[in-house]
């Protein structure tokens, strides 16, 4: 099977309720409306993918619910290749209750379900190997640890010619260091907010450092590509020869929900397409701008004719 890239992640139905204000401890809000929308970061970025025209394939796990018949349908309709998508015969498929304020700003609380139950003998042995990009990102693993064994399993097993690129988010990032390191000595392209960058490096010997000095940390693992996503501020890209501040785009936001994976969507598709990191991090930045215009996260991911809208 040739696919130009595959997804491995969680998929959720994300349940996201337009609040006035996101509550604090002991606070009170209220709700204003409620919207479902297919999720999932790893996703996000294949359903962002699809639309600008590769074909891409996802590897996550669903159950024979309502929720699982939804997220695999939607998959379905974005021409996402699901034959990688294992059905568990039984428990809930995975949900996400999202509270987004009037700025766009949000909250997320994650129910993983059976996400966090895949096997690695449960993924199909050549549909990885045909794929130019693999492109992982965390599970909760809070109580099952299957999830992320496999996902190492994977990574160790992984053939020459496949490129990892790996978008850890905070759940993986919070476990430090010792955790991610088999997964960074795995990955080419890692893409990493700055905010989760400071978390991650906050007990290395320097607790202050620019994103250009937490990338090099992070190049010594022997990646080839530190992608620093910084919301408003736009990106930092660095291969440790060339490196790059792209600024962001300045639209009205709606709803930051599924930025960061519209981002790299947007970067992964320059990439596979032989641009520089450059102007694979401004493609990335175009579709995030695209993305957060629109409520939920996929609803505003554009297709590949809107491209012609950014000078490449």
């Amino acid at each position: 099977m040739n696919l130009d890239v595959v997804g491995f992640g969680a998929l959720n139905l994300d349940k996201l309720y337009r609040v006035n204000k996101i509550a604090g401890m002991d606070e009170e809000a209220y709700i204003t409306g409620l919207t479902e929308s297919c999720g999932g970061s790893a996703a996000n970025t294949i359903v962002g993918l699809s639309r600008l025209g590769l074909k891409a394939g996802f590897i996550g796990k669903v159950a024979g619910d309502r929720e699982g018949e939804i997220l695999l349908q939607n998959l379905q309709n974005e021409d996402v290749n699901t034959d990688g998508v294992i059905l568990a015969p039984e428990g809930r498929s995975g949900s996400v209750s999202g509270f987004v304020d009037e700025e766009g700003q949000r909250a997320l609380y994650v129910d993983p379900g059976v996400n966090d139950l895949i096997e690695s003998h449960e993924i199909q042995g050549d549909y990885i190997p045909g794929a130019g990009v693999l492109h992982l990102t965390s599970f909760v693993s809070n109580t099952s640890k299957q999830s992320t064994e496999s996902q190492k399993k994977i990574l160790n097993q992984i053939p020459e010619g496949v490129v990892v690129s790996f978008d850890p988010g905070m759940l993986y990032i919070e476990r430090g260091l010792d955790f991610l390191e088999k997964f960074l000595l795995k990955t080419d392209i890692l893409l990493i907010n700055e905010v989760e960058l400071k978390h991650l490096l906050k007990n290395n010997e320097t607790s202050h450092f620019t994103c250009e000095e937490g990338s090099k940390k992070l190049l010594d693992y022997g990646i080839k590509v530190v992608v620093v996503k910084r919301g408003d501020k736009g990106a930092y890209v660095t291969d440790g020869r060339s490196s790059h501040f792209i600024d962001a785009l300045k639209v009205r936001c709606v709803d930051t929900t599924g930025a960061g994976d519209a981002f790299n969507a947007g970067f992964i598709y320059g990439f596979i397409r032989g641009e520089g990191i450059q102007k694979s991090a401004q493609i990335g930045n175009f579709v995030a701008a695209c993305s957060v215009q629109m409520k939920g996260a996929t609803e505003g991911l554009p297709d590949s004719s809107r491209l012609e809208e950014i000078s490449l």
